[in-house]
């Protein structure tokens, strides 16, 4: 039988893979800002692997992987078809006028292995759950799945009403405060935040994977400081939610 640590490892030895292997092709093209759909790809990632390497109860770890999946591969592409000018963003250009010869190296450090150690704390729970001998799914993690489903609603609806607005050549320069944003300022951001908790709620029926409640607190605290980017140094390390 696999334990916590055979699934920790796992994880994390895929996440060095896919983070360096990234990292590796974004030196010929000049573009870290392929980390940004590599993050959503990771998750997925996480949640196969350690639902393969674990044997914890299938119809809990077959829903988790389903709910991290979908989220993880709608932000891959939508990130990809938001940045498929294949133009830097800035807060990677940036960096690299800033660091000049050492952007190669110091970006294999404080962006790529940096976001992945990130994908590892947030799907700790995803992890823990994979293994922990549980129950089937109860209320709470019906109750989680809603929330879930809450969360994505808004992630993917604001998503597409944003560019939709940002499509039209008259609202250049204008806010968008129409659609969800009438409820919420940030869609996505509120979307992230029901989603990591969802899952964690799903997760948190089996023993272990409590343990876990660290993975959304790191979650949200990467979205409340997105929520106030404006204010923050834009060189700042810490990814933005993907989106």
């Amino acid at each position: 039988m696999s334990g916590n640590i055979d699934v920790l490892a796992a994880a994390a030895l895929a996440i060095l893979f896919l983070m360096v292997a990234v990292w590796l092709i974004s030196i010929p093209l000049r573009n870290a800002g392929i980390v940004d759909i590599a993050w959503g790809i990771g998750f997925a990632m996480v949640a196969w692997i350690s639902a393969t390497t674990g044997d914890g109860n299938s119809t809990r770890s077959d829903l988790v992987v389903a709910m991290v999946a979908v989220w993880g591969v709608r932000l891959a592409i939508n990130q990809w078809w938001r940045d498929r000018g294949g133009v830097e963003h800035s807060r990677y250009s940036n960096m690299r006028r800033q660091l000049g010869d050492r952007f190669t190296v110091r970006s294999l450090l404080t962006v790529f292995l940096f976001q992945g150690f990130l994908i590892w704390i947030v799907s700790l729970p995803v992890q823990l759950a994979m293994v922990a001998e549980s129950p089937e799914v109860g209320a709470i993690g019906v109750a989680g799945v809603v929330l879930w489903g809450t969360g994505f609603f808004f992630e993917s609806v604001g998503d597409s009403q944003l560019a939709r607005f940002r499509s039209q050549p008259d609202n250049a320069g204008r806010i968008l405060d129409t659609g969800l944003r009438r409820y919420t300022r940030h869609p996505k951001h509120f979307g992230q935040f029901c989603v990591w908790w969802g899952i964690f709620l799903v997760t948190a029926e089996t023993s272990d994977a409590r343990f876990g409640v660290v993975g959304p607190i790191v979650m949200t605290a990467i979205l409340v400081r997105a929520s106030n980017s404006s204010i923050l140094p834009r060189r700042s390390p810490l990814p933005r939610p993907h989106s």
